[in-house]
């Protein structure tokens, strides 16, 4: 197997701030312009991740293409100026304290090669939820250009027995600090022995009585991933096969995390659905089954039966939640917290809030079932996602 690649990370070097530099994962905190208002006001004036990603809260903005611009040259600006140190290669053991506990990952690179989106694909690493395709050409645009990528994907890898963290040398301890606004502590810390971690990685890869191995499931970040995919496959039509054996745009960097690991809590994404008829949205949602979901309407919750099997559950409301959207109008959010969607509510819209599915589960329903529908599942709450932090060049 040569799915895993030990990448040459960027920091950013000493002197930086790094509690400004750090910022939460793009795909959060779409329907709270205030938080991201607070992030710009926060690192204004100082080297900070906010400059070089795009949040999506602004993806549908008019000033779209300017913002891309602005993005590529702070970029090139950063590594130009020397705001970026590079590291030996090797695997940096990321340690993240929540209110969850301290969740372990390790930063590592995958090889695009052996990754998909498509449905019934069955590669070593495999998407978890069905690829709005739409959703890739204006991610694809922003990248494009772009000389490097910091990683928000987050892949579950299956190690009941923790061999994996078990078997980490760690070495110098590259950072240690609070995130901004509430977003816990994080600790990073060079692994000696990336070679033999890999390896370890790959003693995991199972086939689950298939044909094919899985070695790791996209947990966080299916599109972005998607979207390192797609650029890879349109940017290696231009390259001879020399050259795309080792181009750094074929290497995608992301945190694998051990699903079991204590401290990652599975949670449900909850829907909102931003619509002046939140009644009749009510009257017409059918649903049944032996677990419990509720709708909230004006800020009130009323219990409703769910479908056993989660995913099959979530697919028939996102079904209904479409076609409701498509003859009234209306437009569909996902939100990870029951007391903002609540809040979210009163404003005469309506939201569904949907049971989890099980961490045990999970893989089996991967390889048996494909992929599950989209955002089925959270790893933890907003505040507890993927901060920017590392980077790597892929130009």
């Amino acid at each position: 197997m040569n799915a895993i690649k030990i990448p040459k990370i960027l920091l950013p070097a000493e002197e930086n701030d790094y509690n400004k530099w750090a910022v939460i994962a793009c795909d959060q905190y779409t329907s709270d312009r205030q938080y991201w208002e607070r992030v710009e006001n926060f690192t204004r004036g100082a080297p900070s991740a906010y400059n070089i990603i795009f949040p999506e809260v602004y993806l549908k903005e008019a000033h779209a293409e300017s913002r891309i611009e602005k993005i590529n040259a702070d970029m090139r600006s950063y590594l130009s100026s020397g705001v970026f140190k590079e590291l030996e290669e090797g695997f940096v053991l990321v340690e993240r304290t929540t209110s969850s506990g301290t969740r372990n990952g390790i930063i590592l690179a995958i090889d695009l090669e052996d990754y998909s989106f498509v449905h019934g694909d069955g590669t070593l690493i495999r998407s978890t939820e069905a690829t709005i395709l739409e959703r890739i050409p204006p991610r694809v645009k922003i990248r494009e250009n772009a000389p490097l990528e910091l990683p928000h994907v987050m892949l579950l890898y299956n190690d009941k027995r923790n061999i994996v963290l078990n078997g980490v040398e760690r070495g110098e301890v590259l950072y240690d600090f609070e995130l901004m606004f509430g977003g816990g502590k994080v600790k990073g810390t060079f692994i000696k022995n990336s070679e033999e971690v890999k390896n370890l990685l790959y003693s995991l890869a199972d086939n689950y009585g298939t044909a094919n191995k899985l070695l790791f499931a996209v947990g966080d970040g299916n599109h972005s991933f998607a979207t390192a995919k797609t650029y890879w496959d349109n940017l290696k039509k231009t390259l001879s096969d020399e050259e795309q054996k080792n181009h750094p745009a074929r290497y995608a960097l992301c945190e694998a995390v051990n699903i079991y690991d204590s401290a990652l809590a599975f949670e449900p994404i909850h829907r909102f659905i931003k619509t002046d008829k939140a009644q009749i949205f009510a009257e017409g949602l059918k649903t049944s089954g032996g677990q419990t979901a509720y709708i909230v309407i004006d800020g009130e919750k009323r219990k409703i039966p769910f479908d056993s099997n989660v995913p099959q559950g979530i697919r028939l409301c996102d079904n209904y939640i479409s076609e409701f959207l498509s003859k009234f109008g209306g437009e569909v959010d996902y939100v990870h917290d029951e007391t903002a969607l609540i809040e979210h509510t009163k404003s005469h819209n309506a939201g569904l809030l949907l049971p989890s599915i099980n961490k045990e589960d999970f893989f089996r329903l991967i390889v048996t079932g494909g992929e599950l529908p989209r955002k089925t599942f959270s790893m933890g709450e907003e505040d507890e996602k993927r901060f920017y932090l590392e980077a790597k060049l892929i130009k």
